[in-house]
């Protein structure tokens, strides 16, 4: 049997990863993957093991996230200035500046629909899967994803992602 702590430890490349696409942001997202390791480890009496303990930490992740997310909303935002791109320099290559605007057109979707592509995108996460962390019925995450796909397309100009496609 698997220790709950070597299991966590597991999970954490994932959980970083997944922070690092919510947040675009390595330092929010370092502290907001300490924190879901912090929790899961204080109510590690609550993790009742009927399956494998990812689904639990990515859904601890979330709700953390959408908790910082309401705090946010509350204090007002916050400009990293060192994240302001210096207008004298150019973009070093065109595939970089396709990503970028992938970036930022993720970044504007609703918070749902964005958790949505994330979790099936970004992790490779079942669909199934991603609608449990995610509390939300299978067809509800089916939705969001098609309407996340289309905005991008839309915002993005291209008819087809297949960076944006999972086959599950």
């Amino acid at each position: 049997m698997v220790d709950f702590l070597d299991e966590l430890e597991a999970n954490v490349p994932a959980l970083r990863r997944y922070a690092r696409a919510l947040t675009r942001n390595i330092d929010r997202a370092d502290d907001l993957v300490q924190d879901c390791l912090e929790r899961a480890i204080s109510r590690r009496g609550l993790f009742r093991p009927r399956g494998p303990l990812r689904p639990w930490l990515f859904t601890m992740l979330t709700n953390l996230y959408r908790n910082t997310l309401r705090a946010e909303r509350r204090r007002g935002e916050t400009i990293d200035v060192e994240a302001l791109p210096d207008l004298g320099t150019p973009a070093p290559q065109p595939g970089y500046l396709a990503l970028g605007e992938l970036a930022r057109a993720i970044e504007t979707l609703p918070l749902d629909q964005k958790e949505a592509l994330l979790l099936v995108t970004l992790e490779g996460l079942a669909y199934g899967e991603a609608a449990d962390i995610l509390q939300v019925p299978l067809g509800t995450l089916m939705s969001r994803l098609g309407r996340a796909r289309a905005t991008l397309r839309q915002m993005t100009g291209t008819a087809h992602e297949p960076h944006l496609r999972t086959v599950k």
